[in-house]
């Protein structure tokens, strides 16, 4: 059930539900320790498809959790970039290039618009852009551009948690290593 919950959800990975990622919440809703309309960028679509899943009835957006807006993405004043790369790590998908003290950018494709870029950015040189939103012909949600583009992003989300927990595996493993070449240097 988590993984049909996880599927609907819009993969933003925003925490706007109050939750740290889509999955977290799709765990909550279905433990039902969450309510199916905590979503903003899901708005009443995705509150339809969580309704319709899980035999519940459809109900409004929660607006404390926010609202329900337009699709945007991220874009990078360029000329404002100082390089600092703040964006790059808080950014769940890995949708943004650059290297520090060089100008980022980011990859408009790859972006959820979860907007967590902005408030790290020392410079304010991040705003968030308006997109055409997919046009949707197909009635069934799990085949439409918006659903392909959601699995798509959760792809990106899991392979950057995976190489953040192999590059803190490798950082213990060189600290272990460190420490027991200081501890035999020492007895000698």
């Amino acid at each position: 059930m988590i993984e049909q919950i996880n599927a609907i959800l819009p993969q933003t990975q925003c925490g706007q539900c109050g939750f740290k990622g889509c999955r977290p919440y799709a765990e909550a809703i279905a433990a039902e320790a969450a309510d199916i309309n905590q979503c903003p960028p899901g708005g009443e679509a995705g509150i339809e498809q969580l309704a319709k899943l899980l035999g519940f009835s459809v109900k409004p957006l929660n607006p404390e959790f926010g609202e329900h807006k337009p699709k945007q993405v991220a874009f990078i004043i360029e000329e404002d970039c100082i390089g600092c790369v703040k964006c790059i790590a808080a950014c769940p998908v890995d949708a943004i290039l650059g290297a520090a003290k060089f100008m980022h950018t980011v990859i408009a494709s790859e972006c959820t618009g979860c907007e967590l870029c902005i408030s790290p950015c020392p410079v304010d040189c991040i705003e968030m852009r308006y997109v055409e939103p997919f046009v949707e012909t197909e009635l069934d949600f799990f085949k439409t551009q918006q659903y392909a583009a959601a699995q798509l992003a959760r792809k990106r989300y899991e392979a950057k948690n995976l190489r953040i927990e192999k590059e803190n595996q490798e950082k213990a493993e060189r600290a272990k290593q460190k420490r027991a070449a200081l501890l035999g240097s020492k007895t000698v």
